[in-house]
């Protein structure tokens, strides 16, 4: 059950559209049971799929030991999709109740969805390098990076990748790609963009790049995927051909695995 962490250093990069609809991709295109799990206290995307995060629960008493993870788990009207959704304690909740006293708190998530039954679960993250972006990149088995074609977006890589680096010494995580959103095939620095990343993270940059539409933002108001409200749109065409090519990444990772 491959766990992916969808991450990025700052806000803007389209991070969670990009957890949303990968994950919806891959129950509407390719018939796997997915969970996502909001783990950003911004809860966008619990509220992007419909639900007040005020009046659900989150991964936080679960996290504390004070609900089963079966308790938080709700269905989002899409065929196969899960959510588990985010609310406000998440920003704090390593420092209260039993997570305060916990050495090894940022291993009590892995421990959580171990026990699960799903064919790809997919965590939110937060746009920062936070103790939630830490227990969630020491739970997957990938982290998919989400960055837009600005400098400060690309520049905040660097810093992620040393992150990421930290934790894969002691942890399975593998960087699955970066994925370029708002992309503009036709952007004059986009040369020097891709320069950067690549030097950053080696062969991880994603062909498939999703470019700016304002089909997404209408979709969250449904609050539903764009493959059910703007089907033929260009950002559900990147996202179906993006899900495609993270498959291909992960068979030929498993290959690779299989082959050692």
């Amino acid at each position: 059950m491959p766990i992916i962490a969808v991450a990025s250093f700052k806000g803007g990069t389209a991070k969670t559209s990009t957890s949303l609809h990968i994950a919806s991709a891959l129950t509407q295109f390719h018939n796997k049971k997915v969970l996502i799990i909001d783990f950003d206290a911004q809860a966008n995307l619990t509220t992007g799929l419909g639900y007040d995060p005020d009046e659900q629960d989150s991964m936080a008493p679960v996290l504390q030991g004070e609900k089963s993870i079966d308790q938080v788990i709700l269905n989002t009207g899409v065929s196969n999709l899960d959510i588990i959704p985010a609310d406000t304690w998440l920003e704090r909740v390593e420092v209260t109740g039993a997570l305060a006293a916990d050495r090894y708190s940022h291993e009590r998530l892995k421990e959580i969805l171990s026990h699960l039954s799903y064919d790809y679960i997919l965590i939110d993250t937060p746009p920062s390098l936070c103790w939630l972006t830490e227990s969630a990149l020491i739970a997957a088995k990938y982290a998919l990076v989400c960055a837009t074609p600005e400098f400060y977006s690309i520049k905040g890589l660097q810093r992620l990748a040393i992150f990421m680096n930290n934790i894969a010494e002691r942890h399975t995580l593998k960087v699955l790609g970066i994925v370029l959103s708002f992309w503009n095939p036709r952007g004059k620095s986009n040369h020097s963009f891709l320069e950067v990343i690549e030097n950053t993270f080696p062969g991880k940059v994603l062909s498939s790049k999703v470019r700016r539409d304002i089909s997404i933002s209408e979709a969250s108001i449904f609050g539903k995927p764009i493959f059910l409200t703007s089907p033929k749109s260009r950002a559900s065409l990147d996202y179906i051909a993006l899900t495609k090519e993270l498959l291909k990444r992960m068979q030929a990772q498993d290959i690779l695995e299989i082959g050692v």
